[in-house]
């Protein structure tokens, strides 16, 4: 490792701390010891100093340019030593970088977290007093590629995930100069430890059964095994894929949607009672007593017109909803409806309702991915529910 020794100009050091604040103090002070870092740099590179003869030389110095760089303490101006055939580069920039990295972390930070990007400008207008744009913050947002796509594509044949949950969201996307709408696939599923684990992500064109396939296919490919259960909605060309895709897989209808699905057929007036019936049969302890119940609320009610529809919605539906009464009461709460995969599109609406529209399909796959990934990271991994 190079060891450099610096001369710095202490006297216009010390004239600059007797007539400037302590803010151009610090500035100053950083603008001496990179420059004289990367004279040092170049020394090395050409292995010979100013004005030395030497055989080893490599190259000539060609003065110097300008370059700002902008740190977390405002915008540097620093003096760039070259060199004749531009090949050498001092190692304080990036390629094409012009922040410290805890700054641009931090503004991608701001980013994930639902700040739009016009007021992450001026919020770095207001901490380092300089302007950045706005499609400079959204340029940086690509460094998230590469961790989100490593992420995305992990494999998953390590842990066996018996309580797969998937469902879909839709987003505003710029494509060919008019805006279309996308799905957003997400899947995220239970440990045989009680931990809950986002496993990937897609977006497509429309949600069919040919995109639940690929979805499906995709999270297969990296070693999803078929689990004991998928939760979701009753999106028919959901259903059919999961029968195709997971062979021996039961499906559970999401209890939530389910309930509401036959209320909603219920008349406003006069169903009290056929209401307490339906919760009645949802809160029993055994799937026998769930059978029971239902078939007494069946012909109780049946000879009514006004609860038919109602009716027929329950009756169609009803046994793919008590799939999960099939499995051991204590894991029964958390995997009888999609609620925490709503939970989890509810973080991700939140960023989304601040973008409005993205500019393209593959930064909505980056912010998407990126929100899933901090959501897995600060929530989920530090989170196990108790099995009693």
């Amino acid at each position: 490792m190079t060891h450099l020794q610096f001369n710095l100009n202490f006297d216009y050091l010390k004239e600059t701390v007797i007539t400037s604040n302590l803010e151009t103090v610090v500035k100053s002070a950083i603008v001496l010891v990179l420059n004289d870092y990367m004279e040092k740099e170049r020394d090395d590179f050409l292995h010979t100093t100013a004005y030395e003869r030497s055989s080893e030389r490599v190259d000539y110095r060609n003065g110097y340019y300008e370059r700002d760089f902008t740190m977390s303490i405002g915008k540097l101006t620093l003096k760039v030593p070259r060199t004749r055939n531009g090949e050498f580069s001092p190692s304080v920039f990036e390629k094409y970088s012009r922040c410290d990295q805890a700054f641009v972390l931090s503004m991608i930070e701001m980013v994930i977290n639902g700040v739009s990007t016009r007021k992450v400008t001026h919020i770095v207008e207001q901490l380092c007093g300089e302007n950045v744009s706005k499609s400079f913050v959204s340029s940086l947002t690509q460094k998230l590629d590469p961790i989100v796509n490593d992420w995305a594509r992990r494999p998953l044949n390590g842990t066996y995930f018996p309580f797969v949950f998937v469902d879909a969201m839709y987003i505003k996307v710029r494509e060919h100069n008019k805006v279309v709408s996308k799905a957003v696939y997400i899947a995220t599923a239970l440990t045989e430890d009680n931990r809950r684990e986002i496993l990937g992500l897609m977006v497509d064109h429309v949600e069919n059964y040919d995109s639940w396939c690929r979805f499906f296919q995709q999270l297969k490919s990296r070693g999803l095994q078929s689990p004991k259960l998928v939760i979701s909605d009753a999106h028919q060309g959901l259903q059919k894929a999961i029968m195709r895709e997971f062979i021996g897989t039961s499906w559970q209808r999401c209890n939530v949607h389910f309930k509401r699905n036959v209320y909603d057929k219920l008349p406003k007036k006069d169903s009290v009672e056929i209401r307490t019936m339906i919760k009645r049969i949802f809160e029993a302890v055994t799937i026998e007593d769930m059978r029971n119940f239902k078939e007494e609320l069946m012909d109780k009610f049946s000879d009514q017109p006004r609860f038919e529809k109602a009716l027929k919605v329950l009756d169609e539906g009803f046994e793919d909803t008590i799939q999960y009464m099939e499995h051991p009461e204590s894991i029964r709460p958390h995997i009888r409806s999609t609620n925490s995969l709503e939970r989890l599109n509810q973080e991700v609406r939140r960023r989304e309702r601040v973008i409005r529209i993205f500019p393209n399909t593959q930064s909505a796959f980056r912010l998407v991915g990126a929100v899933l990934l901090h959501y897995q990271q600060t929530i989920y991994s530090k989170r196990k529910f108790s099995i009693k």
